[in-house]
C-alpha cells in the first residue's frame, strides 16, 4: 500500500507502478466520501485526456463512484481538461474529476479534481480527500451498461458543451474569414479534435492518436516545440503558431517569424486586449514568477492586481471570490474573465487570434503596443539539477540575506512570496525558488534584452554552484 499525496494539480505517479487500477478505485472512494459530506444527491463530471490506459481508469473512477451513491456523468472519448471544468460547472456537479497528467513524461498519469464552480479544487478540499484514501478498495464489478441503466450513469458530450460556448463567446466568422492562418501543434494532446472544429484555418501538427506522445513530455516549451517553430518560419502564409499541453491547459505561442511568445507576453496582450479593445475591467492575479511588467500595465490602466504564490489554486480561489479580469502563471496557465476559472490554452489563444482578426495587426505588432507602454523585455529559466544538500545550503543562504550581490549586479530589495526575487539595476531581477519534490533549483531572470537576461542567468549559477 503506498501512500497517496496530491501536488500542486492533483496526484500523478508511473503508469502500472503507483498508477494502477487499485490506487485509482482508492482515491475515487475518497472522492465519494468527500462529495457526500454536504451533498444529499451529488454527482461528478469524469473525463480523461489521451494518454495510455485513460478510458480505463476513467471507467474505474465513475464504477466507484456510482457504487457509492454518486451520479456520474461520463464523456465517451477524450476530452481537454476546461471541457470537464466548464462541463462540472454547467451540469450543477458537486465536483469533476480528470484522468490526466497534464504536461508530465508520456510514463504518467493522474488523476486531477475539480469544483462545482469550474476550477482546481481548493487545498481544503483536497487535503479531506487525501485524509479519506482507504488503505485498500476494490473496483466494483457491476458493469457500467448497468449503472446507466438504474440511472447512476449518463454519458454526455463535453465537447460539444464546450465548442457551443466557444461560438457564443467568440466572433468566429470574423477570426476564420480573416485570412489569418496559424501552425497549431496538440503534441498528440487533448485539443486536436476540437480545435479542427472551431478554425479553418490551421496547419497541424501531432493531431493524431499516440498515447505515449512519441516519447516527447507533451509540455509547450520551446525545446518541445522546435517543429512548429521550424514551420512558422518556413511557411510564409503562416501568421504564428498556437500549441497547447496534454490535457490543453496550457498555452504556448509563436509570432509570425517562428519567435516564441512566452506566457508573460501573453498575459500582458490578453490584459491590453480585454481592458482597452473590449473595455472589460476587473482585477489581475498573477504568479509571483510572473514578469514585474505586468504591474506596469495594471498601474497604467489603474487596475487592481495581487501577487498570489506559485500554483494556479492559488489565482483560482481569487477568481472564484473576486471579480478577476486575467489570472495567470509563468508556466503557461491563464485563465481569462467570461469562462470558468480554469487555465485554457485554447480559449487564450483564441482571444490573441481575435484580437489579431479585429485589428488587422500581427502577433509582434500588437506586442509593440505592451512594449510602448510597460518597455521591452526577455524571461528566461534555468533548471539548475542540483544534490539536495547544496540546494537547501542556497535556499538558507536566501532566507539569510547572504546575497548582496550576483558578480556585478548588485541587489536592490529582496521579495519572498514564493522563492526569492532579487530586484537588480535597470528593472531586472533574478528568482531563486527550490522544488519541493526534486533536487531541482530554479533560477528566473528578467532584462530588457535576452543578452542581458542570459548573462544575469550564467553569473547567478556561478555564484550558487561555481
Amino acid at each position: 500500500m503506498i501512500q497517496i499525496k496530491f501536488g500542486t494539480d492533483g496526484w500523478r505517479a508511473i503508469i502500472a507502478k503507483e498508477f494502477t487500477t487499485d490506487n485509482v478505485a482508492r482515491v475515487a472512494k475518497a472522492t465519494a466520501d468527500w462529495v457526500k459530506q454536504n451533498n444529499n444527491n451529488p454527482s461528478v463530471v469524469i473525463g480523461h485526456d489521451c494518454r495510455f490506459a485513460g478510458e480505463l481508469f476513467a471507467e474505474v473512477t465513475a464504477k466507484v463512484l456510482c457504487s457509492e451513491g454518486v451520479k456520474v456523468f461520463i464523456a465517451k472519448d477524450f476530452v481537454s481538461t476546461p471541457m470537464v471544468s466548464y462541463g462540472a460547472n454547467q451540469l450543477n456537479a458537486v465536483a469533476g474529476v480528470v484522468i490526466t497528467a497534464s504536461h508530465n513524461p508520456p510514463s504518467y498519469n493522474g488523476f486531477k479534481l475539480k469544483s462545482g464552480y469550474g476550477g482546481p479544487s481548493i487545498p481544503e478540499d483536497i487535503a479531506i480527500v487525501e485524509s479519506l484514501i482507504p488503505n485498500e478498495f476494490a473496483t466494483p464489478s457491476t458493469s457500467l451498461e448497468e449503472f446507466e441503466k438504474n440511472g447512476m450513469l449518463q454519458w454526455v458530450n463535453l465537447e460539444d458543451m464546450y465548442f457551443d460556448h466557444v461560438q457564443k463567446s467568440f466572433d468566429l466568422n470574423t477570426i476564420n474569414n480573416s485570412g489569418i492562418k496559424l501552425g497549431y501543434d496538440a503534441m498528440y494532446g487533448a485539443g486536436q479534435r476540437v480545435i479542427k472544429r472551431i478554425l479553418k484555418n490551421i496547419v497541424a501538427l501531432h493531431c493524431d492518436d499516440n498515447p505515449g506522445f512519441h516519447g516527447q513530455a507533451p509540455e509547450p516549451i520551446h525545446r518541445n516545440l522546435m517543429e512548429l517553430s521550424e514551420l512558422v518560419k518556413n511557411d510564409n502564409s503562416l501568421m504564428g503558431g498556437l500549441a497547447n499541453d496534454g490535457d490543453a491547459d496550457r498555452i504556448g505561442m509563436y509570432d509570425e517569424n517562428g519567435n516564441f511568445v512566452d506566457s508573460h507576453h501573453i498575459i500582458l496582450l490578453l490584459i491590453h486586449y480585454l481592458h482597452k479593445y473590449k473595455n472589460y475591467n476587473g482585477k489581475v492575479v498573477i504568479a509571483f514568477s510572473v514578469s514585474d511588467k505586468v504591474k506596469r500595465l495594471c498601474e497604467h490602466y489603474k487596475l487592481d492586481y495581487e501577487v498570489t504564490k506559485i500554483g494556479f489554486k492559488y489565482i483560482c480561489g481569487k477568481m472564484v471570490t473576486e471579480d478577476v479580469l486575467v489570472g495567470g502563471e509563468e508556466s503557461g496557465g491563464i485563465a481569462v474573465k467570461g469562462h470558468v476559472p480554469e487555465r485554457d490554452g485554447i480559449w487564450c489563444g483564441l482571444l490573441l487570434m481575435e484580437f489579431m482578426a479585429k485589428t488587422g495587426k500581427k502577433l509582434t505588432e500588437l506586442i509593440l503596443e505592451v512594449y510602448d507602454i510597460v518597455g521591452s523585455f526577455y524571461f528566461d529559466r534555468n533548471d539548475l539539477h542540483i544534490e539536495d544538500q547544496l540546494k537547501n545550503k542556497i535556499v538558507d543562504n536566501c532566507r539569510h540575506g547572504v546575497y548582496k550581490s550576483f558578480g556585478n549586479y548588485t541587489v536592490r530589495n529582496m521579495e519572498d512570496i514564493d522563492g526569492y526575487k532579487f530586484h537588480l539595476s535597470d528593472n531586472s531581477w533574478v528568482m531563486i525558488r527550490a522544488s519541493g519534490t526534486e533536487p531541482l533549483l530554479r533560477v528566473y531572470a528578467e532584462a530588457y534584452d535576452k543578452n542581458e537576461a542570459d548573462k544575469i542567468l550564467d553569473t547567478v549559477k556561478k555564484v550558487l554552484i561555481g
